[in-house]
């Protein structure tokens, strides 16, 4: 290997590296703030997802959470006990199910939110609101390629 390919991959494994932390660290805050709550951090994805877009089809949800049907299943069953969605059916496809948070689900989900933006006054203070605007375009981009 000859220096400048040591040196691109000497600095790749240090943006691994930073990139792993804060990967764990954004699990580890995740994990802190539904602790507590009595739903899982997955189940709170999917109440953040139909807080975020409203009711939706059972598959349309599975595929944006990246799940199956059948575990998607699994959960809205265990959050519709607890009283955060409600399920019913598509009148058009009685095959497919919609899926809407309740108003206990809705203040869950506001809760939360409001959780997400503590988190995102910490970083524009800890970078400052022109590096946090640049921060968040490039995450923005970054979910285009991943």
């Amino acid at each position: 290997m000859n220096k400048e390919d040591q040196k691109d991959s000497d600095l790749f494994e240090g943006y691994s590296r930073i990139l792993t932390e804060f990967f764990e660290r954004m699990n580890s805050w995740e994990q802190s703030v539904v602790s507590g709550t009595g739903v899982s951090l997955a189940q709170m994805h999917l109440i953040e997802v139909i807080g975020n877009r409203g009711e939706l089809r059972m598959k349309e949800l599975a595929g944006i959470l990246g799940v199956t049907t059948g575990t998607l299943t699994v959960m809205a069953h265990r959050l519709e006990e607890k009283g955060y969605v409600s399920r019913s059916k598509d009148e058009q496809d009685k095959r497919s199910y919609f899926i809407r948070l309740t108003e206990q689900g809705v203040q869950e989900y506001r809760n939360h939110h409001h959780m997400h933006f503590h988190l995102i006054e910490g970083i524009v203070d800890a970078l400052g609101e022109e590096e946090a605007e640049i921060f968040f375009s490039n995450l923005k981009k970054l979910q285009g390629s991943i």
